[in-house]
């Protein structure tokens, strides 16, 4: 700014506050520089989950804290008779996942992929027994005794989409899931199937639109088996998973294939998947799990390194421990992986009236791999000195844009015309958009325990 209009009162934050009054009738700019963290954050819609389990359960001992709880549901366990989902047995789960600071991800399965699952009442390999009953075809395992059904069976087809538009009527944009799965086609819901055929390539994008449009404010990621749709889903806005990360088995003698240096990157080429990542998260699901990489003597410097090249967000590693010596490679991983938002530069003027307009100088960098997927709010607080109440103004910065890398943003606010004269601690927080309350950790100091960052200070006349 020119000299002759304003001059730099730059402040270090964090190491304490300094207020000048200098009884100028023209504002000053204030400059504040808040210290970045290197701590591992956990963060929705990015790092690991648990599977099958929750925070602090007995089976995660070795596992870095998770904001995701991933599960796996067969239809005949969410829907046992026909029309009556036990939507319970899900928000039991929801609930349990809040308690332990973590959100669900879910995918729905239609059939196994083992002839030597656990056997069940209906022998169906968790497909409702209510549906064969109702005349659905299909088509009988090897063993004569488990079954796969016709997925373009009509009755089949519509009991199928019925399904997905309850489940997304009922949790679409629910801030306790953080994405969904488009799975329930072909063994573990992966979109292949040894046994019979899968659905046509018309029922198959039916299938993907009827996701599509039963959950438009939750995530979404496509497996990365269905290459039948799985460049029509990506085009269309999910994003992409892949349950293999690690497998080199390439590197042993006698094979020239594996998911990590043949399949993914084949896959990314032929699908137009490289660019997904920009709208929607690319998720992950280890190939057995990292101990069994340490056994095999696989890489992981270079695994880590594909996976954030692939532009990572979510890693399932099946609740398995992370090998002792490879936790500092872990959790590099963690700080890099999704996004990870670092406040480096904040600038306002040094008073402001209440009734006009507040403007702020950001710059913000998003030193992870992805942007963030949710809209949450970005908002500052004015807080009243000493301890007074709190006055909370949101701005329209839209988040979902924060690629990796710099931005410079201009964010202005209007300050309520009632704004008690006085100094106020100036606040910033990403709220949630639902409850409007703080849900991201910033990679820098001044964290309160309400989850404001206290950044600087300002004078209101």
């Amino acid at each position: 700014m020119h000299s002759n209009l304003s001059r730099s009162i730059a402040y270090i934050a964090l190491s304490g506050f300094i207020f000048l009054d200098t009884g100028c009738s023209r504002p000053e700019t204030v400059v504040m520089e808040p210290r970045e963290t290197d701590q591992v954050l956990v963060n929705p819609g990015m790092g690991f989950t648990t599977f099958y389990s929750f925070n602090g359960d007995s089976i995660n001992a070795g596992c870095p804290q998770c904001s995701i709880a991933y599960f796996r549901w067969y239809w005949d366990d969410l829907e046992p008779e026909d029309g009556e989902i036990d939507f319970a047995m899900i928000d039991s789960l929801i609930a349990v996942a809040g308690e332990r600071g973590q959100k669900i991800a879910f995918r729905v399965m239609c059939q196994n992929g083992h002839e030597t699952a656990d056997k069940r009442e209906n022998d169906y390999t968790e497909v409702p027994g209510w549906l064969r009953r109702l005349g659905v075809k299909g088509f009988l395992y090897p063993d004569g005794r488990h079954w796969q059904p016709d997925y373009d069976d009509p009755v089949f087809l519509e009991r199928h989409l019925r399904l997905i538009r309850a489940l997304g009527s009922r949790y679409d944009g629910r801030p306790e899931v953080d994405h969904v799965d488009i799975g329930s086609v072909g063994h573990w819901g992966e979109w292949h199937s040894t046994v019979g055929p899968l659905p046509t390539v018309e029922h198959m994008k039916l299938i993907v639109d009827t996701y599509l449009e039963s959950f438009r404010h939750t995530p979404l990621v496509m497996n990365i088996d269905g290459t039948g749709v799985l460049e029509y889903a990506v085009a269309n806005g999910t994003g992409w998973r892949a349950d293999c990360l690690g497998d080199m088995r390439a590197t042993s003698p006698g094979r020239n294939w594996d998911h990590m240096s043949v399949a993914y990157p084949n896959s990314i080429r032929d699908y137009n998947l490289g660019d997904a990542w920009k709208r929607a998260p690319v998720v992950f699901e280890t190939c057995w799990n990292m101990l069994h990489w340490e056994e095999e003597g696989w890489d992981v410097d270079w695994i880590f390194d594909k996976a954030l090249q692939w532009h990572i967000s979510v890693l399932n590693n099946k609740s398995f421990p992370v090998p002792e010596n490879w936790r500092p490679k872990v959790d590099q991983l963690q700080k890099r992986m999704g996004y990870r938002f670092v406040l480096a530069r904040l600038s306002h003027p040094d008073r402001a009236s209440a009734g006009l307009s507040l403007r702020l100088d950001l710059d913000w960098i998003n030193r992870g791999v992805a942007p963030c997927y949710r809209k949450y709010v970005l908002a500052i607080g004015l807080q009243k000195e000493p301890a007074g109440e709190m006055r909370i103004l949101e701005t329209d910065l839209d988040v979902t844009r924060w690629l990796p890398g710099v931005h410079k943003l201009w964010p202005e606010v209007t300050l309520p015309a009632d704004l008690p004269p006085g100094k106020y601690g100036l606040l910033l927080a990403l709220l949630d958009p639902q409850n409007r309350t703080p849900a991201v950790r910033l990679a820098i100091e001044g964290r309160r325990d309400d989850g404001w960052y206290a950044v600087s200070r300002i004078r209101i006349d």
